[in-house]
């Protein structure tokens, strides 16, 4: 399945085409390259657009650099991404090809604001390919977040789960080759037998199936993307995706990924309430929960953003 997806190898040196397109020499470098991630998936950049220049250019509405300097775009950028002026990021755009397990699919695609044409089981037969997680990413069910796990499993826990895991998927995908009358042995007993639709095989599938799509977006809607998905508080499979993302973001755009770290993901977010409360604490003031008015989410986020202790009262 890999090898239809496939673009043309890269040419020779030699053979390259001249162009007067920005280019970025450290995404040149590993244009169709596949990144590992998780047993069997991977990333690779297929093509883009633009660099920090086209960022600083949309927002300059101006042709070229001039006489700006480089410390000048840096600012620039800088000051963009803190004030949230987010369309010059728009000028910017990335073509990916990913394999990932269904069920992280399904997470993904609820970010819309991308370009998606996903290989397509009503016309051809899935890979024999599941994700199983290792012993150490499974862990039970968090007590107070719904969406997320908590303590890893005991070893041998571990291994039925991913026993139970490996034994459903293989199972599911003989049946599924079995409706498809694909099975060898199924063949050779009764080669006329009949051979269920694709698009109907394909429903018993389980979800650590793996998949593949061609995923293309700004750059303003890629950084929404692993704002969110990159965060300590993502499922772990779709984090390992968004983290080898943000290593491309750096090599693509270096000003844009350093201001994103810097006023995004390192950021946190206060409202007009704990702005208040911060800032009578600096004045000296003894603020406890119970005075706060925050809840009790908001209130714990607070104190283990700013290392509050004993005021828990």
């Amino acid at each position: 399945m890999t090898d239809q997806l496939n673009p043309s190898p890269r040419p020779a040196e030699d053979d390259v085409s001249k162009t007067r397109r920005t280019t970025v020499r450290a995404i040149e470098d590993i244009l169709y390259h596949p990144f590992p991630v998780l047993d069997h998936g991977f990333l690779r950049v297929i093509d883009y657009m633009g660099d920090d220049g086209a960022v600083v250019q949309a927002a300059r509405v101006s042709y070229g650099k001039g006489t700006k300097a480089s410390r000048d775009d840096r600012a620039l950028i800088r000051y963009l991404m803190r004030h949230w002026h987010t369309t010059p990021f728009e000028m910017c755009e990335i073509k990916l090809h990913v394999k990932l397990p269904i069920f992280v699919a399904r997470q993904w695609v609820r970010h819309r604001t991308a370009n998606i044409n996903e290989y397509s089981a009503r016309y051809s037969v899935l890979d024999k390919e599941f994700y199983i997680p290792t012993a150490e990413n499974i862990a039970s069910q968090s007590k107070t977040n719904k969406q997320g796990r908590e303590t890893p499993l005991a070893a041998d826990e571990a291994q039925e789960v991913m026993r139970l895991l490996r034994g459903d998927a293989e199972r599911n995908y003989e049946h599924y080759l079995w409706m498809l009358n694909e099975d060898d042995d199924a063949k050779r007993i009764d080669p006329d037998r009949f051979a269920l639709a694709r698009e109907l095989a394909r429903v018993g599938l389980s979800m650590n199936t793996y998949t593949q799509w061609f995923w293309k977006i700004d750059l303003h809607n890629l950084l929404h993307f692993l704002r969110l998905r990159a965060d300590a508080h993502a499922q772990y499979e779709i984090r390992a995706y968004a983290e080898l993302l943000l290593g491309l973001v750096e090599r693509w755009v270096p000003m844009t990924y350093e201001a994103f770290t810097e006023y995004q993901m390192k950021a946190v977010t206060l409202s007009a309430t704990a702005i208040d409360l911060v800032r009578r604490m600096l004045l000296g003031e003894q603020i406890t929960f119970a005075s706060s008015g925050l809840s009790r989410r908001e209130w714990d986020e607070l104190a283990q953003t700013f290392h509050l202790t004993g005021s828990d009262g």
